[in-house]
């Protein structure tokens, strides 16, 4: 029987360098599941608060009107690289996908290094707050290995190699960067409008406020809401601190949940096809909501 700290043993007898997917699959999979979910939400969430990304997310009207399917497809691409490997099929059919909606536009390597950054930092940050257990040094390293590979497969040019690089690097973006855009907050309320959703309508406005009692001042000040107050803020990061020492207290997952099971997936109740998620923009037009400029030496796929 695996007893709750068995898999964090195995994750300190591998190489984060080397063994840095078996790492992430084991963390993220078994682990903490939930914590990641929640995790990535927030750290695309932040992404809108830098104006020019916030501005296209708005012009290609992908989260604004067909928010579901942006929240799946994104979600599900993702899903098949850490499920199947950069290696394999899935994995490679994944990333082609990603790649070509990202060429349909014009937009810096500095802003899509920051989108790679909160993929980095913000899950740590949120297991560390709020996970049944802090990240171990070699899961750190290992998630900054897994989205080193990712950004180098995306053609993303002057990766931070180790995970305080890529909290250097976030932090001193969003310092630069963050700041009122009308469109990123039209982006910002359909976001929070989704995520009520995945709730009965009266639940709608407390999932509202609980997302919001989650932001820091930087993220409230750029889209310009009202600073939640003490009460609701400690009853919500109070909330998931119980939560906490409940899961550290259960049996540990002895399969593997990968974020195409989770609930909140609700677009493909009859499967779906890797190669047919996403968007097919015509450049200049629609597309991708997280996109970026082609750097001359990246991958054709």
């Amino acid at each position: 029987m695996v007893t709750r700290f068995d898999r964090l043993k195995e994750i300190r007898r591998l190489d984060p360098e080397r063994d840095f997917l078996e790492i992430f699959r084991l963390t993220v999979t078994y682990e903490f599941p939930w914590d990641v979910t929640r995790a990535l939400e927030l750290a695309l969430y932040r992404t809108y608060a830098v104006p020019g990304i916030g501005r296209l997310l708005a012009t290609t009207a992908e989260l604004t009107e067909r928010s579901q399917k942006r929240y799946d497809d994104t979600a599900l691409l993702l899903d098949a690289v850490v499920e199947h490997g950069f290696d394999s099929e899935t994995g490679r059919t994944a990333i082609r996908r990603i790649n070509r909606m990202h060429r349909s536009y014009d937009i810096s390597n500095d802003d899509m290094r920051y989108v790679l950054c909160t993929f980095v930092v913000t899950p740590k940050r949120w297991i560390d707050a709020y996970g049944w257990r802090r990240l171990s040094g070699h899961e750190t390293s290992a998630f900054a290995a897994y989205y080193r590979t990712l950004g180098a497969h995306m053609g993303i040019r002057d990766l931070p190699q180790t995970y305080e690089d890529f909290e250097r690097t976030l932090d001193t973006y969003e310092a630069e960067h963050f700041g009122w855009d009308p469109g990123a907050r039209e982006v910002s309320d359909a976001t929070l409008a989704l995520m009520g959703s995945w709730y009965p309508r009266p639940l709608a406005p407390v999932v509202r406020k609980a997302a919001l009692a989650l932001l820091d001042d930087s993220l409230l000040r750029a889209f310009r809401y009202e600073r939640p107050g003490p009460v609701v803020r400690g009853l919500t990061r109070g909330a998931l601190r119980l939560r906490a020492r409940a899961v550290r207290l259960m049996p540990p997952r002895s399969t593997a949940r990968y974020a195409r099971q989770n609930p909140e997936i609700k677009g493909y109740p009859d499967g779906y096809e890797v190669a047919r998620l996403g968007t097919f923009p015509v450049p200049g037009i629609r597309g991708c909501p997280v996109l970026h400029s082609r750097a001359p030496d990246a991958p054709a796929e």
